[in-house]
């Protein structure tokens, strides 16, 4: 299939030279641009996920589809392959099928407006963004069953269609989508301030045209793309050898009792390019925490992580897609066939980002994190309001402990996904039935190390009105690793307290857990590995940090050796005798993945204090 591009000026570009100074001031043009259109989506969308956590990726790109600025690397390319009609001025595109456009998007939430620019009848640029609806019908509010088995019960499927013809809404399409969803106006409102903030980039592209020239904005988005290619080469170059390394981490389970699932990878270069090579993963799972992963947003991980870890001036565009060759069996985890369920892929997803870290570590270990981009906890709460009678509906991201890293401690509580903040407690107990009771760092649950890794959160919900909860988490199972002497963090779970004083732990993954008013549930995500030996953290810091309470004294004599007193000052002696008693058991290698896999599968969860679910059986 072709897409084929209706153009009323056939005059073909020319390229010319562009100095310095003007491809500066195009370059920070189109970065502004970029953030106008976020300004614009997240100051008129309604749903909590968009307005207030930012859950929506923008992007411009170059007339055949190359990212210039953005985030997760161009939706275009999926999109050209995969759609056949007509691409003419006026049109808006709307879709959210990851099967219908080579997984461009990556679950049917996330709905894609993809805006073709024109001037002078040729096409000079395109605008595109996605945003994560609240709810898309299908058989759960939230639209992501944890136990779905195909991608039917998840929600409408929108394949590639004209939303505006020639700038003309086509209403009829809008409504009968709408007619499938539980919560109409937020997807309407969150739609047209998509649709808003692509329009907003059309227009800050045709000024640059303008003020410009066309041929000088094509030359350009050009020399970007070059340079982005020339500086991803060289840190290439260095950071990736011609040996071959591999890596392999776990996706806990898949929400119906099977685990954990293996991604593996494996890196090495040739010539000037690099290969990531997923030869190994696990086959689909029957569950839906499958991930159909588009090999260029695959590229944009890399890159992103890459460029932060080693160069973050570099501006981030598809420049160097050339450098890179990724490899993913069809049949597997990450290349889903059709109707593999998808609605739980964000654990894949965050895990793709500790394997990227650990890969790109081999070479240069003290350049390494640890693992803690590791999932995307999700939290669903919906009912009937009994003070007024009318429907709600809730969907949360939280946050998990960012790894520690070489040069610094990972934040504690904090987002993996650039950009991304916590709906504010205010906001949640004004619109919803809920109280937030804690929200607070889990003293302990970073990774101890000479980098401490970020702690977790604890936040505990009071329920002020019955409904049902549905619960997207990984890292229950498996510990985020720690690097080059670091400890592993804790792992995430999920308390369940009734009013009466009963307690429960839930699966990491479930759908239509009751809850009654008075009910409390503890919502606590992971923390990030540790970096380095974290004997050689200073001592009088951990101090520090027991006074502030991001560690317990118990932890700071357990993990860090260091005996802190009642008026927090250091007990040097005590502290001199068990770090050296410590010392001669310190564990040897680059990872430290924490207990063995079958202490794993008889201890699960024994820190809560309760009796823990049932391990998943091995897939």
């Amino acid at each position: 299939m072709t897409a084929q591009i209706i153009l009323n000026n056939n005059t073909p570009f020319q390229q010319v030279d562009v100095d310095t100074i003007t491809l500066d001031i195009i370059e920070n043009a189109l970065r502004n641009a970029r953030e106008e259109m976020d300004a614009t989506l997240f100051r008129t969308a309604m749903s909590p996920g968009i307005r207030e956590q930012g859950d929506a990726f923008p992007l411009i790109a170059e007339r055949e589809g190359k990212m210039i600025v953005g985030q997760f690397g161009s939706f275009i390319d999926g999109f050209l392959k995969a759609y056949n009609g007509t691409i003419e001025e006026g049109d808006v595109f709307w879709l959210s099928d990851p099967y219908a456009c080579d997984g461009a998007v990556s679950h049917n939430n996330d709905w894609l407006i993809i805006r073709p620019i024109f001037k002078n009848g040729r096409l000079v640029s395109w605008a595109s963004m996605f945003g994560h609806q609240t709810d898309i019908g299908g058989k759960v509010p939230g639209s992501m069953p944890t136990d779905a088995t195909s991608v039917f019960e998840e929600g409408i499927r929108i394949p590639p269609v004209k939303l505006y013809k020639k700038d003309i809404l086509q209403e009829d399409l809008l409504n009968l989508v709408l007619h499938q969803v539980r919560m109409p106006e937020w997807c309407r409102a969150d739609l047209y301030a998509i649709i808003a903030s692509c329009r907003v980039a059309e227009k800050r592209i045709l000024e640059i045209c303008d003020r410009f020239g066309e041929n000088e904005y094509i030359s350009a988005t050009d020399y970007l793309l070059a340079r982005n290619k020339r500086a991803m080469g060289h840190l290439i170059n260095n950071a990736v050898g011609e040996e071959k390394v591999y890596f392999e981490d776990f996706v806990c389970d898949d929400g119906r009792g099977f685990g954990p699932y293996k991604l593996k990878c494996t890196m090495w270069r040739e010539g000037e390019k690099v290969i990531l090579d997923f030869n190994g993963t696990d086959p689909q799972a029957a569950g839906s925490i499958n991930f159909y992963l588009n090999e260029n947003m695959l590229k944009m991980f890399f890159g992103i992580y890459m460029i932060m870890v080693f160069d973050p001036q570099v501006l981030i565009n598809d420049g160097f897609y050339d450098l890179v060759d990724v490899r993913i069996p069809k049949g597997s985890l990450l290349k889903p066939n059709f109707p593999a369920a998808l609605s739980c892929r964000t654990h894949a997803l965050g895990r793709i980002f500790d394997l990227l870290g650990a890969l790109l570590g081999k070479k240069q270990p003290e350049f390494m994190c640890a693992a803690g981009f590791s999932s995307s906890p999700h939290l669903m709460f919906s009912g009937t309001d009994k003070k007024t009678g009318e429907w709600f509906q809730l969907f949360q991201i939280g946050f998990g402990g960012i790894p520690g890293r070489p040069f610094g401690d990972g934040a504690d509580g904090h987002s993996l996904w650039p950009g991304f903040t916590n709906v504010p407690n205010e906001f949640l107990e004004r619109y919803f039935p809920m109280r937030i009771t804690h929200y607070t760092s889990l003293a302990d649950s970073g990774g101890a190390g000479f980098y401490r890794g970020g702690n977790g959160i604890l936040m505990t919900y009071e329920f002020l009105n019955s409904g049902v909860i549905s619960i997207h988490d990984d890292r229950w199972y498996t510990h985020p690793w720690g690097v080059n002497g670091g400890e592993p963090g804790a792992r995430s779970r999920k308390i369940l307290r009734r009013k009466d004083g009963s307690k429960t732990v839930l699966p990491a993954k479930c759908d239509g857990v009751e809850v009654f008013t008075g009910d409390q549930l503890d919502y606590i995500t992971w923390g990030g590995g540790g970096w380095g030996n974290p004997l050689e953290r200073d001592s009088e810091l951990i101090a520090l940090e027991v006074k502030q309470g991001l560690v317990t004294a118990a932890g700071a004599f357990e993990n860090y050796g260091v005996k802190v007193e009642n008026d927090y000052s250091v007990n040097q002696k005590e502290t001199q005798m068990r770090r050296v008693e410590m010392a001669k058991n310190r564990p040897e290698g680059i990872f430290n993945f924490g207990p063995d896999m079958q202490s794993l599968r008889e201890n699960c969860l024994s820190d809560t204090g309760l009796e823990a679910p049932t391990p998943p059986r091995w897939s």
